[in-house]
């Protein structure tokens, strides 16, 4: 019996020979399967950045592609089919004559605008003071005088804007916007594009010159049309 056997204990249980068993230690399979689980993690989040690297280098998205043409062909509110087609297929987005500078119902600039100014009230120098000051603001001036007998002393608002029919949407609106409160008319018998301010009994002053510059300011500035308006990128 080895010195070793503890005391009490023989025949199976007797130990032998002159050192102590070897013990194994347990196998920590938590912390293995910790690692394994990390490992998969970390190779998951580098394959997720790799397709989106391989995405942008190859031009994807095309969702966003055919969001951006969808986008485009609102803004022109025309969906071209074929190039050269005709007038359909090749359609813009319209500008309005006034800022093109030109075209029918164009809104021209107050130096491309003609007034004669008449004084229908019994007030003298009415007509030479308004034409003198619509000069100032860049008007063109033409004849200056009494009215005619038509209109003499038969004006009772602020005044009279008279021009030809091609005035309506032209040079009558530029021209209001320096008396606001006077009444528009045209002519269709008229000929010529010059228009008549005529000066009425309830006529004051012209509209302030700061008004009448934010007046006109909005009256020229581009107005958005039915194609630009369903843009909504």
């Amino acid at each position: 019996m080895s010195m070793l056997t503890p005391p009490g204990m023989g025949g199976k249980y007797r130990i032998t020979g002159d050192k102590y068993p070897r013990m194994r230690p347990h196998r920590r399979r938590g912390r293995l399967a910790v690692v394994v689980v990390g490992c998969g993690a970390v190779l998951g989040v580098a394959g997720w950045g790799t397709l989106q690297l391989i995405d942008v280098f190859t031009g994807g998205g095309g969702a966003a592609t055919a969001a951006g043409a969808s986008c485009s062909r609102d803004a022109t509110g025309a969906n071209r089919t074929k190039a050269g087609a005709g007038p359909s297929a090749s359609a813009a987005v319209s500008t309005p004559a006034s800022a093109a500078g030109g075209g029918a119902g164009a809104v021209p600039r107050p130096a491309q605008i003609t007034v004669n100014v008449f004084n229908a009230t019994t007030r003298s120098g009415l007509a030479k003071t308004t034409a003198d000051e619509l000069k100032k603001r860049g008007f063109r001036i033409g004849e200056v005088g009494n009215a005619a007998k038509q209109y003499d002393k038969k004006v009772t608002g602020a005044g009279l804007l008279l021009g030809p029919a091609s005035s309506l949407n032209t040079s009558l609106p530029v021209l209001a916007t320096q008396l606001t409160a006077a009444e528009r008319r045209t002519d269709a018998a008229r000929a010529g594009t010059a228009v008549d301010l005529i000066i009425g009994n309830g006529f004051k002053a012209l509209t302030s010159q700061a008004d009448a510059t934010k007046a006109l300011t909005a009256l020229t500035a581009p107005q958005p049309t039915a194609s630009t308006k369903k843009k909504s990128c």
